[in-house]
């Protein structure tokens, strides 16, 4: 193959690959948004007021649809790294690739959460095996984004092109508060099981929301140097809807739970569950109002700053999971304090996500159809088929052959011919 691509370069020509190979190596961390934004119609539909069997069926179709996606992008992803290691390695260090690399452990956790929507009421998964996926996705988000951020913080980043999409990175970590409370919906209050997560769910939620709030902070200083992003970043700016939103559900969920647990084993104070939970119920209303000025924020300048071009439809996904947080905290606001305009709204936000996916997929499938994604140039997928040694030893020897076909010159007193 080596010495087929010479020959084929000299003339001035590129072998052609297969198809299959320029998918399999042009395949990215990018892919998991996908799953993740068909995950926020399902996460976003369970909590509709009014819920029918045949809603959950929909629902049902898309969980499904979702594990499809996880498992072929896992795949894809572990071929590439048998078959390309130098393109796997080159996307884990690359600045703007590497960082859709924890989205792998959020498409695991929406697939968590639907396990426990949709498999734990139909009896075909118990509550230990819940439990046992918690301490499974807490180990999974440590191993990804440790060695991620220490990847990423490497190598100096430029503020000016800065994007909320770079808090991916700590996304995994504060989304264990979102996975703790919806394990807890399982694992009853009289459980001891359920003491340790409520307290590792607050503490991984606290390390997540603080450290993405840091990166809300660079973002709030990247626009007031350059304004509004544009372009594929105008997408990344609907992220910053993420931590707030996503903290002001889990604060309040895990409040109510620990309204339960704490006088269970009759810790802190007698009043301590209370406590927890009406403060938690204060602090959610103050996140919430923060993620719903961020997506307007993001709305009212989008359409006029992105880009409107086919390849980079990927990034569009960032429309849907970014927002489930502050959703999903409109129902349970509803729940709260009993005010049916919630409801109302909640609703009217699941249906405009349900056509946003729609209108997503459909330029995905078009885009990836045409080439336009996921599909790399037969050179690249050459260049990284031939062995590192054969690379160097023809890199030497087109060097040698440059270096004869120059005149003979004196430097310094010998002549190199």
């Amino acid at each position: 193959m080596a010495s087929q691509s010479q020959d084929l370069s000299s003339e001035g020509t590129v072998p052609k690959v297969g198809r299959l190979a320029r998918r399999i190596h042009g395949w990215s961390w990018q892919a998991f948004p996908i799953g993740m934004g068909t995950g926020a119609v399902y996460v976003t539909m369970s909590g509709i007021e009014d819920h029918s069997p045949a809603l959950t069926s929909v629902e049902t179709v898309f969980f499904f649809i979702n594990i499809a996606l996880f498992l072929l992008n896992t795949t894809t992803l572990l071929i590439q790294a048998i078959l390309y290691p130098r393109q796997a390695w080159r996307l884990l260090q690359d600045p703007v690739k590497g960082i859709f690399v924890p989205l792998v452990v959020l498409s695991f956790a929406t697939i968590i959460i639907g396990t426990i929507n949709y498999g734990v009421p139909s009896g075909h998964v118990s509550p230990g095996f819940i439990y046992a996926l918690f301490w499974v996705y807490v180990t999974f988000a440590i191993l990804v984004c440790f060695p991620m951020l220490m990847i990423w913080f490497n190598k100096p980043h430029d503020l000016a092109t800065f994007t909320p999409a770079w808090a991916f990175l700590i996304f995994p970590m504060m989304l264990v508060g979102v996975v703790g409370f919806n394990v807890l919906r399982v694992v009853p209050a009289e459980d001891p099981r359920a003491l340790g997560v409520l307290l590792v769910a607050y503490v991984f939620q606290g390390l997540g929301f603080f450290v993405t709030f840091f990166y809300i902070c660079i973002y709030i200083i990247r626009i007031m140097m350059t304004g509004f992003l544009d372009g594929h970043q105008a997408n990344g700016a609907f992220v910053a809807c993420g931590p707030p939103g996503f903290t002001a559900l889990a604060l309040i969920n895990l409040g109510k739970r620990a309204q339960q647990i704490l006088p269970k084993y009759k810790l802190v104070s007698p009043a301590a569950g209370e406590i927890w939970y009406a403060s938690s119920v204060m602090a959610g209303l103050l996140l919430f109002g923060l993620a719903v000025f961020f997506f307007i924020f993001g709305a009212l300048p989008y359409w006029f700053k992105l880009h409107k071009h086919l390849h980079e439809i990927l990034g569009c996904w960032a429309l849907t999971f970014p927002n489930v947080g502050w959703i999903a905290t409109i129902r349970v606001l509803g729940d709260t304090f009993g005010i049916e305009g919630f409801f109302v709204w909640h609703t009217i936000m699941a249906v405009l996500m349900c056509i946003v996916w729609l209108v997503l997929f459909s330029f995905t499938a078009v885009a990836f159809w045409k080439g336009k994604i996921f599909m790399a140039k037969d050179e690249d997928v050459i260049k990284d088929m031939i062995p590192e040694k054969t690379r160097e030893s023809e890199s030497e020897t087109s060097t040698i052959v440059d270096s004869t076909e120059k005149p003979p010159h004196n430097v310094h007193g010998y002549n190199y011919v």
